[in-house]
């Protein structure tokens, strides 16, 4: 622990955090336009903007805030930029609640106009619970898409069974509309239907169905495999605009992967492409990765819980080189191991706009989490989301971490539970935390041997937080003492805290110890916590070269 911490505080000091760069400006013009435009409890009270009238709002809030940010930096010439960093958000958030509060400029009439166009275009049958549908319900559930002249371009027919009926009921329908058709959302539209009744309905629906001209194809949820990624074959073989392509919870295997990637003729445009909670295996990634290499417009990935190991996370860490507009990133929950950790940090850096990052559960340790780290530290200036829980991560590897994190000042949401950071990493993670990130609404370091010290200094750091919404420290090793001081920080702020229902004061190694010699444990607990404050009492963490 000694040597550790003094090796972290030998290093360089420099930061550089002003100006933003061009990618970094248009991520917050990017984000704020999502925030004007989704539905919340300002958006009942004031109304919702229109996406063309949000975009225009976000372009004039983000100029104000650099330009007031800009001339603050002017004014320290020798500053390192953070507390510039620290006006533009606040700034930005500002000007932002204004125009929400100011609500749309668009007449009520033009707002309801715009809303039957919706409710023209969209055909969603998935509401209510799952259930069976015959020939009779397929009838009548699909009767607007018989209507002369309508403009129906998306489909939903998820959370509906269909059968062999009801699937030949809705083709010449389909049939008839399947030239204006851009968004088919074909999810859990099978469930609880025989194989071979299922695999005929997917074969009824792909042949009335092929040649659309997709942006959206959604077949999540269908327990496909192999067969059924062949049944839905003429479907995948026809779009070649296809920007959104979603193969979820489907049973994909080795070779329903191959099959995947064979069948799909073009993914030029794909933005979008997850994966996630299949069986594909190190060869079936090293089958996703040909479709990933060659979508050089993807913007969204996602290969969580598909079983794979070092070998095909090192062959999607190599393709995902080709994706260099990626925003959000999620492999959670595979083996990837270290030497796989540090092969996709080498792809990491070229990952500009990246905005959301989902690392947990991987098998890292501190070799691939520390790459990984160091990798993130000097690209990804506009992460909002950081998640590499699970990971075996030490109090070692958590200076890179630090470093990492103390250079993102637009993150909202820090995950780093399940590993084993102790009192010195956490006192590390809560440091970098410390200046700016005015963002931050979500911390989670639950269950990594935290103690008194590393819990107290967590908490005085987020209680601070303008918009904070949730600290979770619970499964550490936190003193009754400790609970209360952290309760105290947040007694105006109860919701903010997690529970701490599984906290162990005692520590897993500590179960024996008597009340005498944990008295003198706590004792030692806080000397060693002064003397570790006192080392990182001036700490500053290097952002570049």
């Amino acid at each position: 622990m000694e040597s550790g911490t003094q090796t972290f505080q030998h290093r360089s000091l420099s930061v550089k955090l002003w100006p933003p760069s061009h990618s970094t400006r248009l991520m917050l013009v990017e984000r704020m336009t999502k925030n004007l435009t989704t539905p919340s409890i300002f958006s009942r009270k004031y109304g919702l903007l229109s996406n063309e009238e949000a975009e225009e709002d976000a372009k004039k809030i983000e100029e104000l805030a650099f330009a007031t940010a800009d001339q603050h930096y002017k004014k320290e010439p020798d500053g390192d930029g953070s507390s510039a960093v620290q006006i533009y958000a606040k700034e930005s958030s500002r000007l932002m609640l204004e125009v929400i509060k100011r609500g749309p400029t668009v007449k009520d009439g033009e707002l309801a106009d715009k809303a039957t166009t919706l409710h023209e275009t969209v055909l969603d049958i998935s509401g209510g619970r799952r259930v069976f549908i015959d020939a009779e319900e397929a009838e009548d559930l699909l009767k607007p898409l018989k209507e002369a002249g309508n403009s129906y371009t998306k489909i939903c027919f998820s959370n509906r069974s269909f059968g062999l009926d009801a699937a030949n009921v809705a083709a010449p329908i389909l049939s008839s509309i399947k030239d204006q058709l851009t968004e088919i959302d074909l999810s859990d539209f099978i469930a609880g239907r025989p194989e071979s009744e299922a695999l005929e309905v997917m074969n009824i629906f792909s042949s009335v169905l092929e040649g659309c001209h997709l942006r959206y194809l959604n077949l999540s949820n269908n327990a496909l495999g192999e067969k059924g990624v062949r049944a839905f074959g003429a479907l995948l073989k026809s779009p070649n605009n296809l920007e959104e392509l979603y193969l979820m919870n489907d049973g994909i295997s080795e070779e329903a992967a191959r099959a995947v990637s064979e069948l799909i003729p073009s993914t030029e445009k794909l933005k979008v492409l997850h994966f996630h909670n299949n069986m594909t295996g190190d060869e079936g990634a090293v089958a996703i990765s040909e479709i990933v290499k060659h979508s050089h417009a993807l913007e969204d990935f996602q290969c969580s819980s598909t079983r794979v190991g070092t070998d095909g996370g090192v062959a999607l860490a190599e393709a995902l080189k080709a994706c260099t507009h990626l925003k959000k990133l999620d492999l959670r929950d595979n083996m990837f191991g270290v030497e796989a950790g540090v092969a996709l940090s080498k792809a990491l850096p070229l990952f500009a706009d990246l905005t959301e990052v989902y690392l947990s559960y991987l098998n890292l340790e501190d070799e691939g989490a520390e790459a990984l780290a160091n990798a993130l530290k000097e690209s990804a200036s506009s992460l909002e989301v950081l998640e590499m829980a699970g990971n075996d991560i030490t109090a070692k590897g958590a200076a890179s971490l630090a470093a990492c994190i103390a250079s993102k000042q637009f993150l909202t949401k820090l995950n780093l539970a399940e590993n084993e950071l102790k009192d010195e990493g956490a006192i590390l993670i809560g440091k970098a935390l410390g200046e700016g990130h005015g963002q931050l609404n979500e911390v989670d370091m639950s269950t990594n041997a935290i103690r008194r010290a590393g819990a107290r200094l967590l908490a005085q750091v987020v209680v601070r937080k303008p918009g904070f919404k949730l600290l979770n420290i619970d499964g550490n090793f936190i003193s009754d003492e400790g609970i209360d001081e952290v309760k105290e920080l947040f007694k105006s702020f109860p919701n903010m805290l997690g529970p701490l229902d599984e906290n162990d004061p005692e520590g897993e190694d500590n179960e024996d110890v008597g009340e005498e010699e944990e008295e003198e444990e706590e004792e030692e607990n806080a000397e060693n916590e002064n003397e570790l404050e006192s080392k990182l009492k001036d700490l500053k963490i290097e952002q570049g070269e």
